[in-house]
């Protein structure tokens, strides 16, 4: 029975290792027609510009400076606060990613910044849940983006 159980956790464990390695092959979303892109039917992605405000996967955006400089330091310095790196920056469009700790799972992070506000989308690459990580992960950020 032993056998069984450490077998058991063994394929468990690369499996993890296995789907870890593959999230850090994938890509961000990115634009279509100038919008972040909606979130497929899994529970692992929150975006701003779901279109639907009774959508699950829709989040509320983030408040931003007025001064377009002031809003893109405040921006890196949020994603950096949270563990996050910076890819990717093309005009109105920053793209981060975040890994997991363990199995380095990692997540795509993108903003659009318009005026008043960062559009913000946050998926996992790989899963089909990810346990609320990616809204957390936008309230945080919020928090931090926040006036003091």
């Amino acid at each position: 029975m032993l056998i069984v159980v450490v077998t058991l956790a063994a394929i468990v464990v690369v499996t993890f290792a296995v789907l870890g390695w593959w999230s850090q092959r994938g890509a961000p979303a990115g634009l279509a027609d100038g919008r972040l892109a909606p979130c497929g039917p899994a529970p692992n992605c929150a975006c701003s510009q779901q279109g639907d405000p009774s959508d699950p996967h829709q989040v509320a955006p983030l408040a931003r400076p007025a001064d377009d400089a002031q809003a893109r330091r405040a921006l890196r310095d949020a994603v950096s606060a949270l563990g996050g790196r910076i890819v990717s920056e093309q005009g109105d469009y920053l793209h981060a990613t975040f890994s997991s700790r363990v199995f380095r799972f990692v997540d795509d992070v993108e903003f659009r910044l318009v005026p008043e506000r960062f559009e913000v989308r946050s998926a996992s690459r790989v899963g089909y849940s990810d346990w609320g990580v990616n809204r957390r992960r936008v309230e945080a950020l919020r928090a931090a983006l926040a006036p003091s």
